[in-house]
């Protein structure tokens, strides 16, 4: 397809148009009273407004809650570690953990796991040792006020784990 000279000649002026219109006025000039009063200083202007960068999303009420458990889990158990994750890991635990409306635990069992009873009860004792917990926020309560949730315990080989909403951050 060949472009005529006319139909380009044109579009430069759509071009020249529509930047023209997109562009912002100049500021007319300032108006100095003419007195031999000396005058008093005037306020100065407002700085322009800088663009920010995006803020970073907010956590959720409910991600902010898990995290506040996990780390609550974390620092009453002995059995911890704050290395990187391995590569291969011994087992992955995910317990279900109940928290009534007051922060108490009412319930923690096994979801799911890999058969390594002793890190079972490892990642179960550790939970229990935590509570109580704080109090849920109500947005992420159900209709009897308790919170449920599933949270994921990962062993290496020596039986010290990570909580996986805390090893994401790394």
């Amino acid at each position: 397809m060949k472009i005529q000279p006319a139909s380009l000649a044109a579009l430069a002026v759509l071009v020249v148009m529509v930047g023209a219109s997109c562009s912002t006025p100049p500021e007319p000039p300032r108006q100095v009273p003419h007195s031999s009063a000396p005058s008093a200083p005037s306020a100065p202007e407002p700085a322009p407004l800088a663009k920010s960068a995006p803020a970073a999303p907010a956590l959720t009420s409910e991600a902010a809650y898990r995290k506040q458990i996990a780390e609550r889990i974390v620092q009453s158990s002995p059995d911890v570690f704050t290395d990187t994750l391995p590569k291969m890991l011994k087992s992955i635990v995910v317990v279900d953990i109940t928290i009534d409306r007051d922060g108490k635990l009412t319930a923690v069992g096994i979801r799911r796991s890999n058969g390594y009873k002793a890190l079972e009860n490892t990642a179960l004792n550790s939970v229990r040792r935590a509570a109580p917990f704080a109090a849920p926020p109500r947005a992420m309560r159900r209709n009897d006020g308790s919170v449920k949730f599933l949270e994921t315990f990962l062993f290496r080989n020596d039986g010290r784990f990570q909580i996986r909403t805390l090893a994401e951050m790394q």
